[in-house]
């Protein structure tokens, strides 16, 4: 089997889906990795590494997708507005295996364009929260990596800085922050404000992670709200009604008032990130403070957010990133490249392609098989109508 690196066509996608280091990991497991010229450039990764570690170069992506049986992308095959890139889409042939990030939920449509060219795809966003699995969790990895830019850049952005410091001028007073949404993000940007110095405190809709925020250093911010459906399957918050919202973001003012950095991150797979500030919430922050939106994609966690975008209302700087993982390309790459190795490694069995449908890890992540979307929540999503269990136990 023949696994191809194209480079990526995403704009401003500086990551790469597989690094020097693992293709040694692959040859292992019976797999050549072919890899297009310069694929690894932008990440910090040269061509002459992955020669060197055993993969195959060339300059043309049209031999390449000629060639490879497996092709590891990240936007190249579903962008984020949905509508696939039609170079690549005319590049694929029946028979294919896409593999990587392709934004099912964001973008379910794009995965019936993968159907039509009769290809198999597994979308790792979709991988089960399990055990077995924590290993490719690919939504995981660039989490961390979200949480953490997310804090350099309100840290850079605030007109104080993070740590009390005693000097011969005075003592200087720790920045204040406040994150709102525990997930593998939130913790994150808690830690990494934690070690600037500042005074950390957070919030959640799941009481459970109480105990994980206070032992990163932080407060747990405890609101009289009901949220016992707040968890979903897995671990991970589920949406709520606006209702919810509502009395949440009116306890929420006073809090929010007193805080120097806000950083959200509550997205909801598939639906708008709920409201979590409102304009009038925004007001009523000191000037000079600032908000972090990591939901900005996904709409926005804060009502004025402009994904992509930097903008000050009433004083408070909102920024909105997108593609966050992105900027930190030679670690994301990194860590990108170990989870789709573990996910290869284990749908790979000498060499071999080893679709087993009875594990759960495969069946959960694949997308589309045989000319069909076979995924149930992303049929969904889409409108389309699907027997999934059907069509899978006859696969």
């Amino acid at each position: 089997m023949i696994v191809g690196v194209p480079v990526e066509s995403f704009s401003g996608e500086l990551r790469v889906t597989l690094v020097p280091a693992v293709v040694s990991d692959l040859v292992k497991i019976g797999v050549e990795v072919l890899v297009q010229e310069g694929a690894g450039e932008r990440a910090g990764f040269l061509d002459t590494e992955y020669s060197e570690k055993g993969a195959r170069l060339t300059p043309d992506r049209s031999q390449l997708f000629s060639e490879a049986d497996f092709l590891l992308c990240l936007h190249t095959l579903a962008e984020r507005t949905g509508v696939p890139d039609p170079g690549d889409l005319n590049l694929l042939k029946p028979g294919h295996i896409v593999l990587g990030m392709l934004n099912p939920l964001g973008a379910p449509d794009a995965a019936q364009a993968l159907a039509e060219k009769q290809v198999t795809s597994f979308a790792l966003e979709l991988l089960p929260r399990i055990t077995r699995a924590q290993s490719m969790d690919i939504l995981s990895s660039m989490a961390t990596i979200s949480g953490y830019k997310a804090v350099l850049l309100a840290a850079g952005a605030l007109d104080k800085m993070c740590p009390m410091m005693m000097t011969a001028a005075g003592t200087v007073s720790p920045a204040r922050v406040f994150v709102m949404g525990a997930g593998v993000a939130g913790l994150q940007a808690i830690a990494t404000s934690r070690r600037l110095g500042a005074v950390v405190q957070a919030y959640d809709v799941r009481p459970a992670v109480k105990e994980q925020v206070e032992s990163l250093g932080a407060k747990f911010v405890e609101l009289a709200l009901d949220t016992g459906s707040a968890e979903g399957s897995g671990g991970y918050a589920q949406a709520m009604e606006e209702e919810f919202y509502r009395r949440q973001r009116e306890m929420m003012k006073a809090v929010v008032a007193e805080m120097d950095v806000v950083i959200t991150t509550a997205a909801v797979p598939g639906k708008k990130a709920p409201v979590l500030l409102t304009e009038e919430m925004v007001r009523g922050m000191r000037s000079g403070s600032v908000i972090l939106d990591l939901a900005a994609e996904g709409g926005g966690n804060c009502e004025v957010t402009r994904a992509g975008e930097t903008i000050q209302v009433g004083g408070v700087t909102i920024l909105g990133p997108v593609n966050l993982p992105s900027s930190v390309p030679y670690h994301a790459s990194q860590m990108l490249s170990r989870n789709i190795t573990a996910f290869l490694s284990n749908l790979m069995e000498e060499g071999k392609l080893r679709l087993d449908l009875e594990d759960e890890v495969i069946r959960e992540s694949m997308l589309t098989h045989q000319g069909k979307v076979v995924h149930p929540l992303v049929c969904q999503l889409s409108g389309m109508n699907n027997s999934d269990k059907e069509e899978r136990s006859n696969s």
